[in-house]
């Protein structure tokens, strides 16, 4: 995620930094300003978790350049192993969402047979198989015809982990698992991670708002109407 020999970026401009702060002491630290635009390189480091989390909910593009480019430091990460670990959850919340929708169907949840549950698994994995084929394999050509680029030239698993990071608002499945909620909060969830990828890609790739948001409508739409044709 960095170029030119610069390993950090301004949170504010995206510019590329050598480094975000000098240590004097522990605990005793000054935070570099940018070259570029003169602002604090990453306020954030000063700041508590929750702060960032804020932000990222708040949809801040700069808490998406901290948490993209200054906290998951290709260099220092085993990235192909974060990548596994974050499409295998990736994959399990799509498909607990598939359950809960099958779940939301009266005429399904009043059955317990076996035909019932080897019908619901099969559907679960179909959805969660051809929906992420069609979303993924979308994303790439609407990255060509909206953005005017290819994966390589921007490292695809940089751009591919930026997607699977930013689809973190889909953890509030999980109180779904605790608290009733209709059916429609899952297609809110889903709104929600779309404008979050959106974001993602804005920071990751410098396009234009209105080229992100095409490219990630595209490949979300493609999901809904694959998993949608199964229903």
């Amino acid at each position: 995620m960095t170029e030119g020999g610069m390993k950090y970026r301004c949170i504010e401009c995206g510019n590329g930094m050598k480094s975000l702060f000098v240590q004097y002491l522990p605990g005793n630290i000054r935070l570099m300003k940018c070259e570029n635009c003169k602002a604090v390189g990453d306020e954030y480091i000063e700041c508590e978790i929750m702060i960032v989390v804020i932000d990222l909910i708040l949809h801040k593009p700069k808490a998406y350049r901290h948490l993209l480019y200054n906290v998951l430091d290709p260099q220092a990460l085993n990235l192909q192993g974060l990548l596994w670990k974050c499409s295998f959850g990736f994959l399990l919340l799509d498909a607990y969402r598939s359950l809960l929708i099958c779940r939301s169907k009266e005429e399904w949840g009043l059955s317990t047979s076996i035909d019932y549950f080897i019908w619901t698994s099969q559907k679960i994995l179909l959805d969660v198989f051809l929906g992420n084929l069609g979303f993924f394999s979308t994303f790439v050509l609407a990255m060509r015809i909206f953005l005017g680029t290819w994966f390589n030239s921007l490292r695809y698993k940089d751009i591919l982990l930026a997607i699977l990071i930013s689809s973190y608002f889909k953890l509030c499945l999980f109180a779904m698992m605790v608290w009733e909620f209709p059916s429609s909060v899952v297609f809110i969830i889903d709104l929600y991670v779309f404008s979050s990828n959106t974001v993602a890609l804005k920071v990751i790739s410098k396009s234009p708002t209105s080229r992100c948001i095409l490219t990630c409508f595209s490949a979300h739409l493609m999901k809904f109407l694959v998993t949608q044709s199964w229903s």
